[in-house]
């Protein structure tokens, strides 16, 4: 299995583990998020369980990497719909710009479970 793919897939998949977690909790902060984003509230822990999702399937898919791949495309669509509402909401470009990188992690991590499929 490729270097790169198993430090990625486990690193993205706690990222989002805790990123859909206090989604999911309600933490206050992401609360705040969510208004300052101008989000339907009911969305709000909908959003987490595809995080949490998501997160599991990316660490899963170093044993089954169909799953991985599976869950890193639906986490690049989660991140494009993330950019798009930062944009919607003039987010800071720091905040626009770790969300990219986040996006450009995922759609590698989908890359590298292709090839290693393909070996």
């Amino acid at each position: 299995m490729n270097v790169a793919l198993t430090v990625l897939a486990p690193a993205l998949g706690l990222l989002f583990l805790s990123t859909g977690g206090v989604k999911v909790l309600g933490i206050r902060q992401s609360l705040e998020v969510r208004d300052q984003l101008g989000l339907v509230p009911a969305l709000w822990p909908v959003i987490g369980g595809l995080e949490l999702a998501g997160g599991s399937g990316l660490m899963l898919g170093l044993l089954a990497p169909p799953l991985g791949l599976t869950s890193s495309i639906g986490l690049l669509a989660l991140m494009i719909g993330a950019l798009a509402t930062r944009l919607r909401a003039r987010a800071p470009f720091p905040t626009l710009l770790v969300d990219a990188a986040v996006l450009v992690s995922v759609a590698s991590t989908a890359a590298l479970y292709v090839a290693h499929m393909a070996a």
